[in-house]
């Protein structure tokens, strides 16, 4: 993105951010871009909306434009990214370096529903999903790269074994609904609506429960912001957990901030994301990046050949910051 095109956009999405989340308050401001405005990123807003980062005023900008919003943190336009700390390997391979600093998403945030008369009768993943239809996200995205992981695991071929319709994840309903697809691949609140609508059952496969720790969306920001504004970083990190253990703590009051970041979402809609997260304890309780968690993304990305090299956890991971309180 043209650099003035970007912080032209950049300052009226914050200023309307900063409007609808929260007063501005502190001398220092930041810049944080995230891929998409997501119910995944409550404990972000929740922060926000609490004040919780101090002296720091956090804006938003929302980037959908692939790496975009970890190439406005490469260049310097935003302080921090949201995103899985494959994108701080696919940047250590090409000779940058980011760091995760703080988790957010702590499960692959992921779902597989089947239309009427294709559950499942048993366990038998392999001999179930072989010559099955399967709506899935958009190829590169991390959802696709779950379903290829689990194919692989299961010594299936999506070009011979199956048929992959990658489409958007808001699509995934139209596409079951519309009998070309006998499994749709999930996430809320496209789950309760497609329940809803009779287009699918309950999730018969629960991503979450079957990956465990998963290091699905972390906050990154270059070594070089860690290095010269470690009291910035500190501040953030820790408005960031306090945000994070608002969520477990409080669901009611988490609840009302949603309410105000999503006006638009049926209110059935928002219970049933947030119950759903809950439950599968989507969302990090302290913040902590786990190495098993990165270890399970690491698998990810790499079964499915996206990322190359075998970046270890501390080339692109440093907990000092939430470790430190």
């Amino acid at each position: 993105m043209h650099r003035r095109r970007f912080l032209k956009s950049a300052a009226a999405t914050t200023a309307l951010a900063a409007s609808r989340i929260g007063p501005v308050r502190a001398a220092r401001e930041v810049l944080v871009a995230e891929p998409v405005h997501s119910m995944g990123y409550l404990p972000l807003y929740i922060a926000i909306a609490k004040g919780y980062f101090e002296d720091v005023t956090v804006n938003l900008v929302t980037i959908e434009t692939g790496s975009g919003h970890t190439n406005a943190v490469l260049s310097g336009q935003a302080f921090a990214f949201i995103g899985g700390p494959e994108h701080n390997a696919f940047a250590k391979a090409k000779g940058a370096e980011l760091r995760a600093v703080v988790h957010c998403v702590d499960r692959g945030n992921y779902y597989y529903c089947a239309a009427p008369a294709y559950e499942p009768k048993d366990r038998d993943w392999p001999s179930y999903f072989k010559g099955k239809t399967i709506a899935v996200g958009p190829l590169g995205g991390t959802p696709n790269s779950i379903t290829r992981y689990f194919l692989g695991r299961w010594n299936l071929d999506p070009r011979k074994d199956m048929t992959l319709i990658e489409t958007a994840n808001s699509a995934t309903i139209a596409v079951v609904r519309g009998r070309q697809a006998q499994v749709g691949g999930a996430i809320e609140p496209f789950i309760t609506q497609g329940v809803r609508n009779k287009v699918w059952g309950e999730p018969f496969f629960n991503v979450p429960r079957e990956l465990g720790p998963y290091a699905y969306s972390t906050f990154n920001l270059r070594l070089e912001t860690i290095r010269k504004e470690p009291e910035l970083v500190r501040a953030f990190v820790r408005g960031l957990v306090r945000g994070l253990k608002l969520v477990y703590a409080d669901p009611a009051e988490a609840a009302a901030i949603a309410k105000r970041q999503f006006p638009t979402m049926p209110i059935e809609d928002l219970r049933a994301t947030l119950d759903r997260s809950i439950k599968d304890e989507l969302w990090s309780r302290d913040g902590i990046v786990s190495r098993q968690a990165w270890d399970t993304a690491s698998a990810v990305v790499r079964g499915t050949g996206i990322l190359k090299t075998d970046i270890k956890y501390d080339e692109i991971i440093d907990m000092s910051f939430v470790e430190a309180g």
